[in-house]
């Protein structure tokens, strides 16, 4: 039993310095940080809009942001899919089985949460000063850059949780990116493929990342609510 136990110890201390290794962990990073950026970018005056705007149609909006931060992460990837691979409506474009699919897919799967955490932290702030922006004549796209600002906090959460459900996404990723040795494969899936061949020093190394990563992104949210 005692032997049992130190094989995968001296796995995991040997993977932590292998190309396959630091590979795995830049490409996750490069594929959420990009991903989250992107649904920040749509995402954040999307969420202000909804919060300070009335149009037809905008409750209906609400309602469906809130319902999808619980959407299936694999019917994303099976509809991404569908759209991507040779016979689909944007085949074409050759995004299957890339990064760039991985991103468009994360991107998916952040944009409900960003969005509603937005709306919610935008509605109070234009309740106390949207009359005051009214009356300096503020347009509604200034009044939008301003709003965020006073409520930077919450929309910086907003975004921190967008990149938690980025990094920690595995089923999505793996549908449309293929778990590509070198190209494609990410720690949540190189997880799920490493445990299954019994590699499970690289398997725990990733996992510790993973996990080292997900306390950060909390605890950098706590720290702005607190402060």
């Amino acid at each position: 039993m005692a032997g049992e136990l130190d094989v995968p110890v001296i796995d995991f201390w040997a993977a932590l310095g292998t190309a396959e290794f630091v590979r795995i962990v830049e490409l996750s990073l490069t594929v959420s940080f990009t991903a989250t950026a992107v649904a920040a970018v749509v995402d954040l005056p999307c969420g202000a809009a909804l919060a300070i705007c009335r149009f037809p149609g905008r409750r209906l909006l609400i309602l469906l942001a809130n319902a999808f931060l619980g959407l299936p992460p694999v019917v994303v990837g099976l509809a991404l899919y569908l759209m991507f691979s040779r016979s689909g409506p944007l085949g074409a474009l050759a995004l299957l089985f890339t990064p760039s699919a991985m991103v468009i897919a994360q991107a998916l799967l952040a944009t409900p949460i960003i969005t509603a955490l937005t709306h919610r932290a935008i509605e109070e702030p234009w309740q106390e000063y949207g009359g005051a922006l009214r009356v300096e004549g503020a347009s509604r796209l200034c009044s939008i850059r301003v709003l965020l600002a006073i409520a930077r906090r919450s929309v910086v959460t907003a975004v921190l949780a967008g990149f938690g459900r980025t990094i920690s996404e595995v089923g999505t990723v793996l549908i449309v990116g293929g778990n590509i040795a070198g190209h494609t494969r990410i720690m949540t899936t190189a997880i799920v493929l490493k445990t299954s061949e019994g590699e499970l020093g690289l398997a725990l190394g990733l996992g510790l990342v993973l996990i080292g990563i997900s306390i950060a992104v909390s605890a950098s949210a706590f720290v702005l609510w607190e402060r």
